[in-house]
């Protein structure tokens, strides 16, 4: 893969900035995060760069890896290493990290999926880690804007097993895998950034 066909997504570019406002205070005492569903790289560069505190894992299926490689090798950033391979289908490696960070994902998987999402976040998150989502979701079953409407109809369209999720469904998922919502931002173009704590206590 040369230059030329580096993957790109426009929407990393049009988010990455108000998702980093959220991350520098949720992640300010932070030291190894766990990037589910990296995609292209974008957003892990750009995050990386901005807070060189952290160690950013990325993982993503395996399709997407030499993508995400070619990014993270032109920025040859010191706290990026190589990125794993991670479907949350299937087991996961050996992880433990203290935050977890994942963008437009959950409204893509399956619900079985997303179920061992997080439930494979509770297991790799350290006590009083933190995980953040951000994307679109539904509030109470119904939809925040007419665009979040008609993006679920598409999804569900072309996947009848995706669909824009219930922030009430995902807190009932957090809280089995031991986490509990401590935050709920307003992002721009009707999207969200979910914040979940580990009900597990640090220890002193």
């Amino acid at each position: 893969m040369d230059a030329a066909d580096k993957p790109f997504a426009p929407a990393c570019e049009r988010n990455r900035e108000p998702i980093l406002a959220v991350l520098r205070d949720r992640f300010a005492d932070r030291r190894a995060v766990l990037e589910i569903g990296s995609g292209t790289g974008q957003h892990a560069v750009y995050f990386a760069a901005a807070m060189p505190w952290l160690a950013w894992q990325c993982s993503d299926v395996a399709a997407n890896l030499p993508g995400i490689r070619q990014w993270l090798d032109e920025s040859a950033l010191p706290n990026t290493p190589p990125p794993l391979e991670l479907d949350v289908r299937e087991a996961w490696p050996p992880l433990r990290c203290d935050a977890v960070f994942t963008a437009n994902t959950l409204h893509i998987m399956g619900w079985q999926e997303v179920e061992r999402c997080f439930a494979g976040v509770g297991a790799a998150l350290a006590d009083d880690g933190v995980l953040v989502a951000y994307g679109p979701f539904r509030r109470g079953g119904a939809h925040t804007s007419d665009s979040n409407r008609e993006f679920d109809a598409w999804l569900r369209a072309r996947d009848p097993r995706s669909g824009v999720r219930d922030v009430e469904a995902l807190d009932a998922l957090a809280r089995a895998a031991g986490l509990a919502r401590t935050g709920d931002v307003a992002m721009p173009a009707n999207n969200a950034c979910l914040v979940w704590r580990s009900e597990r206590a640090a220890p002193p």
